[in-house]
C-alpha cells in the first residue's frame, strides 16, 4: 500500500468513528427554587446532588443565577434560593422569567412559602402565586417537570400561629397540583412535611439542622430520580396524613442518618419579618434604590474583613447582609463584626450569626457552623432592620479568633 493510500485509509477510519459515535445527550437542567431554606446555603441540595452522582445520575446540571454558599462538600450548587424571598413577591414583581431565561431548566424543585406564611399571607394568595410561577415555567419550557413541596413545618417562638398556617397551606397543595397539572408538564407533590419534626430537625423551630437537611434530601430523591430515570411520576401526592396544627409534634421515630455538622452545616434560614415587624399589609420588598448594593469592605487587625450590603429596601424596612472573609494566612476559628448605625436603624431579626444591638452599636458573632474559615474562605450572615428617613451604609470592622 502506498503512503498516500495508508493515510487515506487512516482518515476513513477516523471519520467512521466520528460518524458512528452517538452524540451525548445534553445534561438535564435542574433548578432548585425557593427562599433561604433552599439557598442560604440549603445543604440538602449538596446531599441530594452527591446521592444522585453516586447512583449514576451524572448527566445533570444544577442551574440558577445564585452560586453555592458553603456546605463543606463538593457539589454543583447553582440555585434560585433567595434569602428572605416571599413567593408572592416573586410572582408580583415578575422575577422568575429572568431567572428562567438565564438558566433554561428542564425540572424545577420548588419549596416556597415559608416567609409568606410567617408574613400571614392567605393560603389562596400563596397558591395564586404558585399558579403564576408555573405558568412562567411553562412559557419557558412547555414540557417543564415541576416538583413542588409541602413545606417543612415551623414553630417559631415569635409566631405561634405559623404552625396552623403551614398546615392549612400544605392541606391545599395536593388539590392545587391536581388542578394545575398537565400531561405535557406534570406537577408532583413531594411531602416534606410528614415526619419532619421542628424539635428534632430544626435548630430554632423553622430552619433545618443537619438531620433536617438529610430528611429533605431523602424526600426529594425518589421523585427526582424517577424523572431522571424516565419514569412518569404521579401528578399529585400520594395520600398522606393531613398536617395538624402542631407540626412540632410530627412523628419522627428514627432520625435519618446525617453527616456531621462540618460536612453539612445546615443553616438554611428563611429570613422573614415576624407579623409584628412586617404585617401582611406591608408593601412587598423591592430592590434598594441604588443601582447596585452599597458595599463597605473593612479589614480588621485579626485577619478578616467584613463587607456590608443592603440587599433589599422598602418603606420602613430593609434586608442587609454581611460577608466575612479570612484575609490572613492561617485558618481562623471564629470572628466578630461590629458597626455603628448613623440613622437610628434597629435590627429585628438575624440569621447565620448571633447579633446584638445596644443603641447604635451592633455586634455580630459567628455561630457554631460558620466560625472556622480557611484562608480566603467567606461566609455570610443576614438581618432585617427598620429605618426612617435615611439608611446610610456603615463601615464594619472584623476581628478574627485564631
Amino acid at each position: 500500500m502506498s503512503r498516500t493510500s495508508a493515510v487515506m485509509a487512516a482518515l476513513l477510519v477516523v471519520l467512521g468513528v466520528l460518524v458512528t459515535r452517538p452524540a451525548q445527550a445534553a445534561p438535564v437542567r435542574i433548578m432548585a427554587l425557593g427562599d433561604s431554606i433552599t439557598g442560604s446555603p440549603g445543604c440538602w441540595r449538596a446531599l441530594l446532588w452527591n446521592r444522585l452522582q453516586s447512583n449514576g445520575f451524572t448527566n445533570i446540571d444544577m442551574v440558577g443565577t445564585l452560586p453555592p454558599q458553603g456546605c463543606s462538600v463538593p457539589y454543583d450548587g447553582d440555585n434560585e434560593g433567595h434569602g428572605g424571598a416571599l413567593v408572592t413577591t416573586v410572582a408580583d414583581q415578575n422575577q422568575l422569567p429572568g431567572w428562567l431565561s438565564a438558566t433554561r431548566p428542564d425540572i424545577v424543585l420548588m419549596h416556597f412559602g415559608t416567609n409568606d406564611v410567617w408574613s400571614n399571607k392567605p393560603t389562596a394568595t400563596i397558591l395564586a402565586a404558585y399558579c403564576t410561577l408555573v405558568d412562567q415555567m411553562r412559557a419557558s419550557n412547555p414540557n417543564m417537570r415541576v416538583l413542588v413541596a409541602k413545606i417543612i413545618p415551623m414553630n417559631p417562638g415569635t409566631c405561634p400561629e405559623c404552625g396552623q398556617r403551614v398546615a392549612d397551606l400544605n392541606n391545599a397543595i395536593p388539590g392545587w397540583a391536581a388542578a394545575k397539572t398537565t400531561a405535557a408538564s406534570p406537577i408532583q407533590v413531594v411531602d416534606q412535611w410528614t415526619g419532619f419534626s421542628t424539635s428534632a430537625d430544626t435548630y430554632d423551630g423553622v430552619h433545618p439542622n443537619a438531620s433536617g437537611d438529610q430528611k429533605m434530601a431523602d424526600r426529594w430523591y425518589p421523585a427526582l430520580s424517577a424523572l431522571l430515570g424516565g419514569a412518569q411520576p404521579s401528578p399529585s401526592a400520594s395520600p398522606s396524613a393531613s398536617p395538624s396544627a402542631s407540626p412540632s409534634r410530627s412523628p419522627s421515630p428514627s432520625p435519618s442518618p446525617s453527616p456531621s455538622p462540618s460536612a453539612s452545616p445546615s443553616r438554611s434560614p428563611s429570613p422573614s419579618p415576624s407579623p409584628s415587624a412586617s404585617p401582611s399589609r406591608s408593601p412587598s420588598p423591592s430592590p434598594s434604590p441604588s443601582a447596585s448594593p452599597s458595599r463597605t469592605p473593612s479589614t480588621g487587625p485579626g485577619g478578616c474583613s467584613a463587607t456590608y450590603v443592603v440587599t433589599n429596601q422598602w418603606g420602613g424596612g430593609f434586608q442587609g447582609e454581611i460577608t466575612v472573609k479570612n484575609t490572613g494566612t492561617a485558618p481562623i476559628s471564629g470572628w466578630t463584626v461590629t458597626w455603628t448605625f448613623a440613622n437610628g436603624q434597629q435590627v429585628s431579626q438575624a440569621w447565620n450569626g448571633t447579633l446584638t444591638q445596644s443603641g447604635a452599636s451592633v455586634t455580630a458573632k459567628n455561630v457554631s457552623w460558620n466560625g472556622s474559615l480557611t484562608t480566603g474562605a467567606t461566609t455570610t450572615l443576614g438581618f432585617l432592620a427598620s429605618w426612617n428617613g435615611a439608611n446610610s451604609v456603615p463601615s464594619p470592622s472584623c476581628t478574627a479568633t485564631p
